[in-house]
């Protein structure tokens, strides 16, 4: 009698493997942070109209793909990485560039519980959220400016890499990335959290994010 309860249960699992695993919990690990989320296949990257930046909409995370690196908004704080499952070092939110500011409110796939309310087709009110030092200093980061820059290419070679295969060490992903993807940011911050050969980074890769 078990087992045709136990075949009937299965039938009523849903079909197909969840495309993201979320965890609670913000815990600091070496070289990177461990923000709870695991993106355990390579995104379904579409454009977000209007915008350089690219989002998965089938997936429960705030995942953003911007000027050759991944982005993930979670617990408040921005993350950014190269590769899609990290590891993923937290940006300061001074630093973040303008683009995945003005993403609209309707492209955030897990929204947090304040962005209720805020209109679905406006950026979230990161004025209202982090307070006058930051809206001081981040002045006008809400206007649209025209030409807008063109998006950074995917990086469908990733897709070769999942599960076992995931590069584990910071230089065997350089070195993949190297080798398959040519692109080089344009934003100070994304060089600087960009990883690049010793030696190759200069000091202008240190500066902050573009204030337009």
């Amino acid at each position: 009698m078990r087992r045709p309860i136990l075949f009937l249960c299965l039938l009523m699992l849903p079909l197909g493997a969840p495309r993201a695993e979320v965890s609670v919990g913000v815990g600091v690990t070496v070289p990177g942070v461990s923000i709870g989320i695991r993106v355990p296949a390579y995104p379904r990257l579409v454009r977000v109209p209007g915008y350089p930046v690219y989002y998965d909409p089938q997936i429960d995370v705030n995942l953003f793909f911007y000027d050759g690196l991944y982005w993930v908004f979670a617990d408040d704080d921005w993350y950014a990485s190269d590769w899609y499952d990290g590891p993923w070092r937290r940006v300061a939110r001074l630093d973040v560039p303008v683009y995945l500011l003005r993403v609209p409110v309707r492209y955030y796939r897990r929204p947090p519980p304040y962005f209720r309310g805020w209109v679905v087709d406006g950026p979230p009110r990161w004025d209202e959220r982090w307070g006058r030092d930051w809206t001081d200093r981040r002045s006008g980061w809400a206007i649209r400016t025209r030409p807008l820059p063109p998006p950074a290419p995917l990086p469908y070679y990733q897709r070769h890499y999942s599960g076992e295969r995931y590069p584990g060490g910071p230089e065997e992903r350089t070195v993949i990335r190297r080798e398959h993807y040519r692109y080089q940011p344009r934003e100070p911050v994304v060089r600087e959290h960009y990883p690049q050969p010793p030696g190759q980074r200069g000091p202008q890769d240190r500066g902050r994010s573009e204030r337009r």
